[in-house]
């Protein structure tokens, strides 16, 4: 059993694929997969720098995530220039990571945890899909809260990615964790209960 967990900023996408992880389930975390996609030596730096230029080159050799962002901040054009290039050498690394778990450990639940599942088209990949919601006063409430936004930014962050009814209408599931935490593990518990995996 593959299951794909999304969800917009401070949806708890990832304290939901973490509690997973602690169930039994080998989490595979996109973002991290992201940090590596386009690391010195690989196709996609190459291709970054062929796209953006030299100067996204750190003085440590590697792409300058903040000289790259500046570059294609509120601009779509390049912003989907940076996703062609990135997207799919994040899937090839997350379609060998599960390929590989799937092959020494057939019975054991996988979690394919990413923010842009539905943008980047890797719904295929997984066999569930569940979406994490939260109503959008406690989405700005709580990332600015975590991370030390300002209440804009944030707000600005929302009207750029898919919108909840968006994503409600691509899920198998949805897990509303506009309340308290608990509320979310149980709506967790009882879908993973569902997939037969072993309760907790």
């Amino acid at each position: 059993m593959i299951i794909g967990i999304t969800g917009g900023i401070a949806s708890g996408k990832s304290t939901a694929a973490q509690t997973l992880g602690d169930w039994g389930a080998h989490v595979i975390d996109a973002d991290k997969l992201g940090h590596r996609a386009y690391l010195s030596g690989t196709q996609a730096f190459d291709q970054v720098v062929a796209t953006f230029g030299a100067d996204t080159v750190g003085e440590d050799g590697e792409i300058d995530r903040r000289i790259l962002g500046g570059k294609v901040f509120g601009q779509a054009d390049k912003l989907k220039a940076l996703t062609d290039i990135v997207w799919p050498a994040i899937r090839a690394m997350a379609a060998e990571e599960i390929n590989q778990i799937q092959s020494e450990q057939p019975q054991r639940p996988i979690v394919l945890e990413a923010a842009v599942l539905i943008e980047a088209g890797w719904q295929d990949l997984v066999d569930t899909l569940w979406v994490c919601v939260v109503e959008r006063d406690v989405a700005v409430a709580r990332a600015c809260a975590r991370d030390g936004f300002e209440p804009s930014a944030v707000e600005a962050r929302i009207d750029a990615q898919l919108t909840n009814q968006e994503r409600i209408a691509a899920a198998d599931a949805v897990i509303d964790n506009s309340g308290d935490p608990e509320l979310m593990i149980n709506q967790l518990k009882e879908l993973w209960q569902k997939t037969g995996a072993a309760t907790p």
